[in-house]
């Protein structure tokens, strides 16, 4: 018989001592406890003190025996490994023995150790644990019952993959129909429980789950009215997953179902009704939505936009209930800023279609990240009103303009209500629609749009800010009517409410602006001093927050007119506010990334204007990219000294860098020559973090663009890992490491021979690859085109297996430089090798179409190639050929190459 563990007097006061103090608000005595605990852990033992006091100390209070038990958890996701043997023997037995204490904070604390140990890869080697848990469930005591059941939830929902693998036997075999037993328990709590427990496990289609999904359907249905919320929310929660997972066996009852989630969304429980909400977004992606929810949406439609009203906390935590909205002054907290996310540089290819200067960049919209037009980062977290608005959102999408019918009535009645509240959430209705709705909303847009620019000088800041929001949801057809009736009051309002008094309705003006900035582009450019007046004055007047979204609709208005900013009068307005910002900054300050992002597009817009302000700015990128890098090397010898760096200030100064060489373009050659930047970039291209590379090889193809001849020594270390990043896998360094090979061949010339084995192969197949995106099959066409146009008989061989794929992925290009380069290659390869291109010679003369204003020299090298086959086939032949031809592609190729 072993002797039973106890504590020494003395351990268990100085432990005792310890957590009372570690509740204590001052920092160094924190930072004092911390090191103590640390030293504690040494003593093989001080776990066992901790797990007694966790569930012997019953005198103790209970936050203190809690937090004893926390200190616990965290050594077993630490170190459980090391402990000795008859330590986790104790702790297990202890934790078992106490799963029914009367406080719920105890069994909580006590299920939180037993869910670590369990995760810990120890739930194989603790083959008793589960079947006790579910002997216990069925224990007359509720506590004991209560405590398991919550031992089990967190189980469940740390290990439902383990649970449900053969290394365990299959455990819930028994477990879930055990679980649907409790169902039907008197307490509202187990009920919570078992539901919880079961809903794990929808995802994965559990083969355990899928036998009795019958009888949990019904069981969810018999608790569908349950008094208690949370019974509502999980039971609600179990529907909208099955709708994904199940919905064969949800079909018969669908109609039933839609009236209780009808119901259930407009609980008075928040919690509930935003679980019950979730279900609408989960339908709209189901082929069935239209079919069984066209008919309820008169029903659905008014609960949703009364879900989008601000609740009475809201309009508290928000202020909206005050009019003078004079908050700017207030200093901003750091809590509200939400972390930013650089997004690298990324070569991409102007498109035919569309027309507009709209650089069809791999980015995608700026909706993509718009929830309900709230920018508020103390609402950021999900809500109902987010969720109904979503959901409205979703809806258009699935309906389009059959929507409208049931909705104007809806906002009617709200766009014009006295009561703010109201009349605010039917902007943010009308807003939400725009997506889905647009075709159907053109014809009330000439009322629409001068009534919401009516809403922007509304008393209430919460009004102003979402019509700032929902105007730039149709910015696309603001911009294409009449300036004057439309895109010039708009913009001029939109301008006024940039210089709001109240923060909010600032952010949301900045932020729209930049929309429409992104739809105007150069429509922009009769008003530039007016808006740059604007924006720089606001740059005098923003705090912390909005001054990084100002950067952005700076940013965004250089990309949007490009050179037509280079002029003194707008240079001198727009430079001496950013460099002003650009001193005051630290280097390791965060604000350098959407400072370093908006100078980037100001420096390629500005071209030669950006010349005065060169060299500081290009000296402190290559100095940020050498302190990452210095820093990283530190971190990776002796990371217990040294911290890892923050890879994005690396990052941001390459993607500025090419900015410099793109506006400046030779311009930059004294620079470079000056600086050790070959060499970082050297190290930068094989860094392992993929946005690190995306952006060297991004530089890379700038430089060798503005300055080759820095570039050229470095070629043969620099083409190896160039062709070792052809994995399509990481789209976007794949994209910019097959640009800028094409970059450098067009330099490098007939010299470019011996490298082609690195990658044509790449190449190859990646443009032969299934749903490969455009941008990286535009790319990889004009890549595999220069390299031609360099060494046509290094790549011609190889003609048959591209060049279809080569055609169809080039027909949509505008014509430029690129474009030219590549047909030249490919017309270079058909002469080399024309029996490459006969198997699909139809798909050669619909690219030759795609052609708007061809170079003469380049229209004779088609013309050439078109009537060579001509001739070679015989009239005949190629008559029939031609025949085949649409009308448009007939007309095309004879007005440009009489043929």
């Amino acid at each position: 018989m072993k002797m039973e563990w106890k504590p020494e007097e003395e351990g268990l006061r100085q432990i005792l001592t310890l957590l009372k103090e570690s509740q204590s608000p001052d920092t160094a005595t924190q930072r004092a406890v911390q090191q103590k605990l640390e030293e504690l852990n040494k003593y093989p033992d001080f776990n066992n003190y901790l797990i007694y006091v966790l569930t012997k100390l019953v005198s103790e209070e209970e936050p203190t025996r809690s937090l004893s038990g926390l200190i616990l958890k965290n050594n077993v996701k630490s170190h459980y490994n090391s402990f000795l043997p008859e330590v986790a023997e104790f702790i297990k037995r202890e934790c078992l023995s106490a799963i029914g204490d009367p406080s719920p904070l105890i069994r909580a604390t006590v299920g939180i150790i037993i869910t670590t140990i369990a995760s810990k890869g120890e739930i194989t080697s603790w083959p008793e644990l589960l079947p006790l848990l579910c002997q216990m469930l069925d224990s007359q005591d509720y506590n004991v019952c209560e405590g398991a059941f919550g031992a089990l939830q967190k189980i469940c929902e740390d290990t439902a993959e383990l649970l449900d693998s053969d290394a365990l036997n299959r455990p819930l075999n028994v477990m879930i129909p055990k679980f649907l037993q409790f169902f039907r328990h008197s307490s509202p709590k187990i009920r919570c429980h078992a539901i919880a427990c079961v809903n794990f496990f929808i995802m994965s289609r559990t083969q355990a789950l899928m036998l009795h999904i019958d009888a949990f359907i019904e069981n969810l249905f018999f608790l569908a009215s349950d008094e208690d919320p949370d019974v509502r929310k999980n039971v609600c929660h179990a529907l909208v997953l099955l709708l994904e997972v199940r919905l064969d066996r949800l079909t018969p009852h669908l109609p039933n179902i839609i009236e209780y989630m009808l119901l259930r969304t407009q609980d008075a429980e928040e919690a509930v009704a935003l679980e019950a909400c979730e279900f609408w977004l989960s339908l709209a992606d189901q082929s069935i939505c239209r079919e069984v929810l066209g008919p309820r949406l008169p029903a659905l439609l008014p609960v949703l936009v009364r879900g989008m009203r601000y609740s009475e906390m809201d309009v508290i935590l928000l202020r909206g209930d005050r009019d003078d909205d004079a908050d700017e002054e207030e200093p901003d907290r750091d809590a509200d800023i939400r972390p930013r996310f650089h997004k690298p540089r990324s070569h991409t290819i102007k498109h035919n279609v569309g027309g507009g200067d709209s650089n069809m960049s791999g980015g995608g919209d700026s909706d993509d990240e718009d929830d309900g037009g709230d920018t508020d980062s103390s609402l950021s977290d999900w809500n109902l009103r987010k969720c109904s608005a979503a959901g409205l959102d979703v809806l258009a999408n699935v309906f389009g303009a059959d929507l409208l019918p049931v909705l104007f009535p809806i906002l009617k009645e709200t766009l014009f209500h006295d009561d703010w509240v109201i009349k605010e959430s039917g902007i943010l209705a009308l807003g939400a629609v725009a997506d889905g709705c647009m075709v159907g909303m053109v014809p009330h847009l000439p009322d629409l749009v001068p009534y919401l620019v009516c809403c922007l000088s509304e008393r209430k800041a919460l009004v102003r800010s979402i019509t700032c929001w929902t105007l730039s949801r149709y910015s696309h057809w603001i911009v294409s009517q009449s300036h004057d009736l439309y895109l010039r009051p708009v913009m001029t309002e939109l301008l006024k409410r940039v210089l709001d008094n109240n923060k909010r309705v600032q952010e949301a003006a900045c932020s729209a602006f930049a929309t429409l900035e992104e739809e105007a582009c150069t429509e922009l450019v009769p008003y530039l001093g007016h808006i740059l007046q604007t924006l720089v004055f606001a740059f005098g007047r923003y705090q912390h927050k909005n001054l990084l979204i100002l950067y952005d609709a700076i940013g965004t208005l250089a990309d949007s007119v490009g050179h037509h900013l280079n002029k003194p009068e707008y240079i001198g307005l727009l430079m001496p506010p950013l460099i002003t910002k650009w001193n005051v900054l630290k280097d390791e300050d965060k604000d350098l990334f959407p400072l370093l992002e908006c100078l980037s597009s100001v420096a390629t817009a500005l071209q030669s204007g950006f010349l005065p302000y060169c060299e500081p700015v290009f000296r402190r990128c290559v100095s940020l990219i050498e302190q990452t890098l210095n820093q990283n090397i530190a971190n990776t010898q002796s990371p217990e000294q040294f911290d890892a760096p923050d890879k994005d200030f690396m990052i941001v100064a390459l993607d500025l860098l090419s900015g410099l060489a793109e506006g400046l373009d030779g311009h930059i050659n004294h620079l470079v020559l000056n600086s050790n930047l070959m060499q970082l970039l050297y190290q930068c291209m094989q860094d392992p973090m993929p946005e690190v590379r995306q952006s060297s090889f991004a530089l890379l193809g700038d430089l060798t663009k503005a300055c080759f001849q820095h570039v050229h020594p470095y070629i043969p270390e620099f083409l190896p890992i160039l062709g070792m990043n052809l994995n399509p896998e990481i789209i976007s360094v794949c994209n910019n490491a097959t640009w800028a090979i094409g970059e450098i061949s067009i330099k490098l010339g007939p010299e470019t021979s011996k490298y082609i084995p690195l990658v044509l192969n790449h190449l190859v197949d990646i443009i032969n690859r299934p749903n490969t995106p455009k941008t990286l099959l535009e790319n990889t066409a004009i890549t595999i085109g220069r390299l031609g146009y360099v060494c046509p008989h290094d790549v011609a061989p190889v003609l048959q297996q591209f060049v279809r794929q080569w055609c169809t992925s080039l027909r949509n290009i505008r014509d430029n430089e690129e474009k030219d380069s590549a047909f030249r290659g490919i017309c270079q390869m058909i002469q080399v090798n024309p029996g490459g291109v006969v198997a699909d010679f139809m798909f050669f003369c619909d690219a030759v179409a795609s052609w708007s204003h061809p170079k003469e020299d380049l229209k004779e090298m088609f013309t050439k190639i078109l009537h060579g086959f001509k001739n070679q086939v015989g009239e005949e032949n190629w008559r029939q050929f031609t025949d085949q031809f649409p009308m448009q592609l007939s007309a095309r190729l004879s007005a440009m190459c009489g043929i």
